[in-house]
Parts: structure tokens; C-alpha cells; sequence
């Protein structure tokens, strides 16, 4: 062991400074490095991180002796993150599984990443890394995600993870670890938003749609029954405001997305105008004019014009068909139906305590917090799909929610007072 090395005595029989370093030293003197270097045990300098950010950039001691030092605290330490490695890796490649071309290239290449940090911390355990670890429930639950709600949820996730590695403050992870991690996020996050741009459109309208539902009719609901009429009434008052107000949703939706995709339409370039080009005056003509407006100077529009007209080709023409922005704005239908369909499922929610016959104050309170616990969920699936805390989104949304509901409260209980 390194900490029982002494200095050898010298006299007789000590060992010469050839034998110490393996080298003759200059002119016959003893080396003084090497003399050094047996003089004393040799320590491990103790790890004093100079970042709060980033592990110590020094090398570590060897796996070997963090082995020999290591608690029972820190083997439970080393394999949860030798757990959640290989977590992540099965996610990634269950993820990587039910894609094609570059994403599933992509997706593999940073399996293969965590296994590299898998091994650190099976270096680090040592025979205690033998042991068989079983994947979390977590990772369980990651993948019936990707196969029931498609892998931008899982992606959403796993960047949040990524983020919040504890490599940051864990003295016995590389600072290349620590990089890798806000790597694999970046890449992760690139990743999900092209599945969040796609997916915006109905998105966007199907958690509109609900929270527009679930606030608005509480607050009817609750600011008529405060008025002191019959429960019946708060029913009907409630059904029909889900109705008109989900055709209402579902038709403001419809018109604005096909408004969008109209405007867009109208600023796309017809490809059809090309067919012309064999008709124009190669020498007089306003095609240079087109390339202007787009941007470019007067030299290089008119290269570009000559040059459209000179290499024209019949077969080169091609339709018009959608482009990344129609992608990201979604179908006016579906966001019609997704904003119908989810208002309506918000709305029925606080209608359900006066549909089994409740009334008064058991009413509102089922009510509101019947509503409260939707807010919660759809507030949460918001900061999980953002990449931003689900908690604080959903209490955000709670507190939106259940401030209108208390105002038309409110309300109904200052107006049934004044008609009584």
C-alpha cells in the first residue's frame, strides 16, 4: 500500500539511486527527484473543487484506491447512477427503436454515450458493479409514453433529466461527464422540437380548449349558483354553456388556422408562374424585378433572371405542396375538432356534481376541486412538453383558475343578495 512506503535507511544495503529510478543518475550524483520521491509516503491531495459548477478539473485517484476508501454510502451513490445510465440508454434506444434515418441514428449514438459513462461508474464499483440492477419504473413508464402518446412526451422528459443532471455537484464525476450531459440535452432538445413544431398547432388548441373549458364553466356554474337558484338551473346553465362554447371554440379555431394557412398561400410563390419564362425577352423583361423584391441586389437578380429563363426546364416545375411552416400551423380540421372536443371535456367537469344531483356549498366545492385537479394535470403536461418545472405550471394554472371562478363567485352572491 502506498501509505505504509518509507524511506529507506541509508547505510549498508540501501538501495542506489540507479536502482531507485531505474536510470543512472547525472555524474554519479543521486537524483534529487528521485530521493524525493521515497523521502516520504506519498499522499493523494485532497479534491477542493474550484468551480461550483464543474467537478475539479484534476484527475481524480485512481478507481483502485476510490474502491479501497469508498463507504457503503458511496457504492449506493455510484450504482443509482450506474442505474439511471443505463436507464437513459434503454430509453434512448426504445426511442430509437420506433424511429427511422437520422433521428434513429442519432438517438443510438447517444446510447451508446451513456454507456461510456457506465463504465466510469463500474470502474468506480469495482466486483460491487456485478451486480444485476434492475431498470426503474421510471423507465418503464418512459417507454408506454412513446408508444401511446408518441416520442416527443419522452424526449420532453429525458431533456429535463438531461438538464438536471447531478454530475454538476458530484466530486466523483469527470468534468467531460458533466459536459456530455448538457451536450445530451442540447441534442435531445433539438430533437423534441421538431416534434413539438409539429404537433404545436393541435396542441396549442387542445390545452386552450381545455383549460378554456374547465375555467369558464366553473365560473358560470358557480356564479349562478351563488345566486341562490334552484340546482336545476345550474345545470342546464351548464350544459349549454359547454355547448356554445365548445362550437364556439371549434369554429374560431377552424377560421383562424385556415385564415393562417390562406395567408401563407398568398405569400408562397406560384410555381406555376415558371412555366412563362420560355415566353419572356431574354434582354427585356421584369424577372430580375421578382428576385429584388425577394432580397437580392440589382446585379445578382438580374444574373439570377438570365439564368432562371436560359436553364428552364418543363419537368422542373413542380406543384405546390406544403412546406415546414403549414407543418407547424397543423390542419384547420383537426385543430377545430381537438378545440371542440377538449372544451367540452373541461366544461363537463364542473357540471358533474349538479348532473348527480348535488347542490350548495358540497356542490361548488366538489366543483372546484374537481377542477382544480384538471388544472393541475393539464398545467403539468404543459411544463413537461415546455421543458419547464410541471409543478409550478400547474399550481400557475390553479391559481388562474380558481381566481375567475372566486370573482364570479363573488359576484353571484353580491347579486342574489340584491335581487333577495
Amino acid at each position: 500500500m502506498l501509505a505504509d512506503m518509507t524511506s529507506p535507511e541509508p547505510g549498508a544495503g540501501s538501495p542506489t539511486p540507479e536502482e531507485l529510478t531505474g536510470a543512472p543518475s547525472t555524474n554519479g550524483a543521486p537524483d534529487p527527484l528521485a530521493a524525493a520521491s521515497t523521502a516520504s509516503p506519498r499522499r493523494v491531495p485532497e479534491h477542493v473543487p474550484d468551480s461550483p459548477n464543474l467537478p475539479d478539473p484534476t484527475p481524480n485517484p485512481s478507481a483502485e484506491g476510490l474502491r479501497t476508501a469508498a463507504s457503503s454510502a458511496d457504492v449506493r451513490r455510484w450504482r443509482g447512477y450506474l442505474t439511471a445510465e443505463r436507464a437513459e440508454a434503454a430509453v434512448y434506444r426504445d426511442l430509437a427503436s420506433r424511429r427511422e434515418g437520422e433521428e434513429r441514428d442519432i438517438l443510438l449514438a447517444l446510447a451508446e454515450a451513456e454507456k461510456r459513462h457506465e463504465r466510469h461508474w463500474l470502474d468506480l464499483l469495482g466486483p460491487a458493479g456485478a451486480k444485476p440492477t434492475r431498470l426503474p419504473i421510471r423507465t418503464r413508464v418512459l417507454g408506454w409514453f412513446a408508444r401511446r402518446f408518441g416520442s416527443v412526451f419522452v424526449l420532453a422528459l429525458v431533456q429535463r433529466a438531461e438538464t438536471r443532471s447531478e454530475y454538476a455537484t458530484e466530486r466523483d464525476a469527470t468534468p467531460q461527464m458533466v459536459a456530455d450531459e448538457r451536450i445530451h440535452a442540447e441534442v435531445v432538445r433539438t430533437l423534441a422540437a421538431r416534434g413539438r413544431a409539429s404537433m404545436s398547432g393541435g396542441f396549442r388548441a387542445a390545452v386552450f380548449g381545455m383549460n378554456d373549458g374547465l375555467v369558464s364553466n366553473l365560473a358560470l356554474v358557480l356564479g349562478i349558483g351563488a345566486t341562490g337558484v334552484a340546482p336545476g338551473v345550474v345545470l342546464v346553465t351548464g350544459l349549454a354553456g359547454l355547448l356554445a362554447g365548445a362550437l364556439s371554440m371549434g369554429a374560431g379555431e377552424y377560421v383562424s388556422v385556415r385564415s393562417q394557412r390562406e395567408l401563407l398561400e398568398a405569400s408562397t410563390p406560384d410555381p406555376l408562374a415558371r412555366t412563362m419564362y420560355p415566353h419572356l425577352d431574354i434582354d427585356d423583361n421584369e424577372l430580375a424585378l421578382v428576385y429584388r423584391a425577394r432580397g437580392e441586389s440589382p446585379q445578382d437578380a438580374r444574373i439570377h433572371a438570365e439564368r432562371s429563363i436560359r436553364n428552364y426546364r418543363p419537368d422542373a416545375v413542380q406543384p405546390r405542396h406544403l412546406t415546414g411552416e403549414y407543418e407547424e400551423i397543423g390542419s384547420p380540421w383537426t385543430a377545430a375538432f381537438s378545440s371542440f372536443g377538449l372544451f367540452a371535456a373541461g366544461a363537463i367537469i364542473p357540471v358533474l356534481p349538479y348532473l348527480f344531483g348535488m347542490s350548495g356549498l358540497p356542490a361548488v366545492f366538489l366543483a372546484a376541486g374537481l377542477v382544480g385537479v384538471a388544472l393541475l394535470v393539464t398545467g403539468g403536461i404543459v411544463g413537461i412538453l415546455s421543458g419547464g418545472p410541471p409543478l409550478r405550471r400547474g399550481l400557475r394554472q390553479l391559481a388562474i383558475g380558481w381566481g375567475a371562478a372566486a370573482v364570479t363567485y363573488l359576484l353571484g352572491l353580491a347579486f342574489g343578495t340584491t335581487v333577495t
